[in-house]
């Protein structure tokens, strides 16, 4: 989905909830947009939407992160005790993560069989699904090669 088409999605998210897209929130989506592989803390998000308007606050990414959260148009995603992310919810891009326990690298990847397998899940227990997430823990190869 092109930036504007996503953007455009994305307001009227925020619209059918009776939210505006400010120019706050707005600066935020693109960022988000604009990196839809990058998974940013809070801290992260506000160093890059700084750059483009160095008025919007810290406390605004994080209002902001909850807002998109609760409507849907972001994901938190927990890694561990410390360390929490950010990334867009993209129609159609469901995916899974691989987390190296010693650089922090976040590796996205999809898998048929797991998706075959939720498949079985649902029919199996008559369950309708709405979210899953799958996370792996290991060390990345570059931290392997050290």
């Amino acid at each position: 989905m092109m930036t504007e088409d996503l953007l455009e999605s994305y307001k009227n998210i925020l619209s059918s909830n009776n939210y505006k897209l400010t120019s706050q929130r707005n600066y935020i989506l693109k960022v988000l947009i604009k990196n839809p592989n990058r998974h940013f803390s809070a801290d992260e998000l506000y160093e890059e939407v700084k750059k483009i308007n160095p008025d919007v606050g810290l406390a605004t990414i994080y209002r902001n992160l909850e807002l998109f959260c609760r409507l849907g148009i972001a994901h938190r995603l927990d890694f561990d005790n410390e360390y929490k992310c950010y990334e867009l919810s993209i129609k159609g891009n469901h995916h899974h993560h691989l987390i190296c326990i010693k650089c922090g690298k976040i590796i996205e990847f999809n898998d048929r069989v797991l998706e075959d397998f939720e498949q079985e899940i649902k029919s199996f227990y008559d369950f309708k699904i709405t979210d899953h997430t799958i996370k792996f823990y290991g060390i990345c190869n570059e931290c392997r090669e050290k």
